[in-house]
């Protein structure tokens, strides 16, 4: 297993998030991924409980991302996960190019732990054996607007995670996959 600390981009400081971390652990066909929210949980928007299923837009409140890109290639997924249980999946092509909704052997398995002090959310994604480039991210709303933007790295200028250099986790395909 392995933990990486997300960063907060420098523009949008976080009022209530003390710190997000997120583990990750490959599976075979599979990636499990769990993003453990440190801070004061009453200040977070954080819409309720909902179906499971794939709704566009959930990058516009409180979500956890993922992308994962081929380490020899430009196209990329992303997966975002709602703390309502709404997930998506998209693909693209090259940078911010191509998009289109991931067709899918499973829709992500989320689940959700919440206390005073954290909040950690669980998402399971299909991933072949393979060697990836990963970028990993979180938009947090608090209930008064203020939003923030996390991810491993930041490029200079305004939050964007899909920009190529967002992509500084790689994992090596396993010898036995």
């Amino acid at each position: 297993m392995e933990t990486h600390r997300l960063i907060c981009h420098p523009d949008t400081p976080a009022r209530t998030v003390r710190g997000i971390d997120v583990e990750l652990v490959r599976k075979p066909g599979a990636l499990w991924l769990r993003y453990y929210i440190d801070g004061v949980l009453d200040a977070l928007a954080l819409p309720p409980p909902a179906t499971a299923v794939r709704k566009d837009g959930l990058w516009q409140t409180t979500c956890l991302e993922a992308f994962v890109r081929d380490s020899a290639g430009e196209g990329y997924r992303e997966f975002n996960f709602s703390t309502s249980g709404e997930w998506a999946a998209y693909s693209f092509t090259s940078y911010r190019d191509g998009m289109e909704q991931l067709p899918l052997k499973f829709g992500p398995e989320i689940s959700l732990d919440v206390s005073d002090s954290h909040l950690a959310l669980e998402a399971t994604i299909p991933v072949e054996p393979g060697d990836y480039r990963f970028a990993l991210s979180a938009v947090i709303e608090e209930t008064d607007g203020t939003k923030s933007y996390w991810a491993l790295v930041h490029p200079s200028g305004k939050p964007d995670f899909h920009h190529p250099d967002c992509f500084a986790l790689h994992l090596i395909a396993p010898d036995n996959a």
